[in-house]
């Protein structure tokens, strides 16, 4: 059985950002650091954070008084960081500078009385905090729509004074058929510069993508409330392939055919199943290069560092396909 790994994969540069806050908060303050909603969607990385001292939370009200509290990389919206401020809490923002970069477009475009579609997903926490961005007082609204019927019920007031942005882990294939549906139905509808989806999200899907043509089964190891590994689940099924989501430390768990490969018809993915496999060979394909780096915690600059093993320890790859082996096979 040949194991093809894609890469790139494991966390993007922001998610890595918002772990070494909190992790580098641990450090420097101690125990309890509030973290408002889960820092990054992985049960794994989630766990071992409140192993080590992190308190999650969904509300502010949840934080005591002169608490250190921490905004996940999800983002939050203008009244949660009305409502921080106003009760002076120590706050470390850790929104990815990707979902920055979207905020500043809400901003700017409510601003100039501009009214808003955003392209995303109703509940998910990047999309509160994007919406949030939005000032009614100045007469426009902001719209929330999730596909392309969606964008054909849609009733906004002045179809000529009208923009849109995305959600940053959406499908890219969706996105795009969303927004020509958008510009098709309002010719005059301004968009950003630039695709809102993340690079990480495009190189990652794009990995799926080529991974999924030459592989029958693909296993997305990532949490179940995680946008991006569901977007990558359902890409590799449109590719053609029986795809699979499953948690670092658990196995997939629903049955599927592969003769060809050594797995039983109509059997789990289980330790059994891939000692009878025989030999692990283990293939990179698709490389897409070095990522970029965003930034670093400057707000915890000259405080105690963590050193390069501590960090790895703490940041917790979710898809490398050793840790994926030594769960299946212990």
């Amino acid at each position: 059985m040949t194991v093809m790994l894609a890469n790139p994969r494991g966390f993007c540069a922001g998610v890595d950002r918002a772990i070494d806050i909190v992790n580098r908060a641990l450090e420097v303050f101690g125990q309890p650091v509030y973290v408002r909603h889960e820092v990054v969607h992985n049960k794994t990385v989630v766990d071992d954070l409140r192993h080590r001292g992190a308190v999650f939370v969904e509300e502010l009200h949840e934080v005591p008084d002169d608490a250190i509290v921490i905004f996940s990389a999800h983002g939050v919206s203008k009244a949660v960081q009305d409502e921080a401020a106003n009760r002076g809490l120590q706050v470390f923002d850790a929104t990815c500078p990707l979902v920055t970069k979207v905020h500043v477009e809400v901003t700017a475009f409510s601003r100039a009385g501009r009214e808003c579609i955003l392209i995303g997903h109703e509940g998910h926490p990047e999309v509160e905090g994007t919406m949030g961005q939005y000032d009614t007082s100045r007469g426009g609204k902001m719209y929330l729509i999730e596909d392309e019927e969606q964008v054909a019920t849609l009733d906004v007031r002045d179809p000529d004074n009208l923009a849109f942005v995305t959600q940053t882990t959406l499908s890219v294939d969706d996105t795009a058929k969303v927004i020509e549906a958008l510009r098709s139905r309002f010719p005059n509808i301004q968009g950003p510069r630039k695709d809102d989806i993340c690079y990480a999200t495009q190189n990652r899907q794009d990995a799926v993508r080529a991974l999924a043509e030459r592989a029958s089964v693909v296993l997305v190891v990532g949490s179940p409330n995680s946008s991006n590994s569901n977007r990558l689940k359902e890409l590799a099924e449109r590719c053609g392939s029986s795809a699979y989501l499953i948690d670092l430390n658990a196995c997939a768990t629903k049955p599927f055919s592969n003769k060809s490969k050594g797995f039983k018809h109509n059997k789990p993915l289980i330790k059994e199943d891939i000692r009878k496999a025989g030999k692990i060979e283990v293939e990179k394909t698709v490389d897409m290069g070095p990522q970029p780096v965003l930034g670093d915690t400057t707000k915890l600059q000259k405080r105690k560092k963590i050193s390069s093993q501590q960090k790895r320890n703490y940041l917790l790859i979710p898809d490398e396909f050793d840790n994926l082996k030594q769960t299946l096979l212990s």
